[in-house]
């Protein structure tokens, strides 16, 4: 198991080997589990401005442990999660315009490795520096589609299940034996509904996105040093606000 690893964030078409390492990985992991096609695992958002990448690898970069991307909604390219739940509940269409005005996203593609399970890498700490970058781009809300797992870490930086959508929030995605369950983070700036030590952490690496930490595993009594690298470059704040008639 991994002692430090290393979580960088860029807009996916400023590293174009990058994205397709998190990629391959991405899609190992997802084979591993039966799965062979996700909105979210396309390679189409390697070449989409909208688009940020938060990968987790060893500090050499000799090895992907996991990670995350921000996708940002632009208005002409629908969110994975529009795709993945128009089929029975079109309304989400209606919910992502409305936001759009003050500009919002959806956190997916989480993964993580066999070698960095229980570190909660995909899970919380790339979840958590998916908030972390956001307010560099001027995200105010980000939705997500969460396994079983990982909801409850989803709403440890104040996510809520959206339980009109689907049944009471949640629906079978990708296949018929995996429940989905689809949640909102409606205050990415301000994060009221965070757990206090998580929002914490979210301010601190708002401040300084480049710094070595060393964090607590959480799900287990393990210590491991990460060496932030949030800081964007190229982007403008607001550059996804629309005017909602998209």
């Amino acid at each position: 198991m991994a002692s430090e690893v290393k979580i960088k964030a860029f807009r996916a078409t400023q590293d174009r080997a990058a994205c397709e390492r998190f990629l391959e990985g991405h899609r190992r992991v997802l084979e591993s589990h039966g799965v062979h096609k996700v909105t979210s695992s396309r390679e189409d958002w390697m070449d989409n401005p909208a688009s940020f990448v938060i990968l987790v690898e060893s500090p050499d970069e000799s090895k992907v442990y996991g990670g995350a991307r921000l996708q940002c909604y632009d208005g002409r390219h629908p969110l994975p999660i529009q795709d993945a739940t128009e089929e029975f509940d079109t309304r989400i269409h209606q919910i992502v315009r409305e936001l759009s005005v003050r500009g919002t996203a959806e956190l997916c593609g989480l993964w993580n490795s066999r070698e960095v399970a229980g570190m909660g890498i995909g899970a919380f700490f790339a979840t958590m520096c998916g908030v972390v970058i956001a307010e560099q781009i001027g995200i105010t809300s980000i939705f997500a589609l969460c396994s079983p797992y990982s909801v409850r870490f989803a709403q440890k930086v104040g996510c809520r299940i959206l339980t009109d959508l689907g049944n009471n929030g949640t629906f079978y995605y990708p296949k018929l034996d995996l429940l989905a369950t689809i949640v909102l983070l409606e205050d990415s700036e301000s994060l009221e509904h965070a757990d206090p030590e998580v929002r914490e952490a979210i301010f601190r690496l708002r401040k300084e996105p480049q710094q070595k930490y060393m964090e607590k595993s959480p799900l287990r009594d393990l210590r491991f040093e990460i060496q932030y690298d949030l800081q964007l470059t190229g982007v403008s704040h607001g550059e996804f606000h629309l005017d909602g008639e998209r």
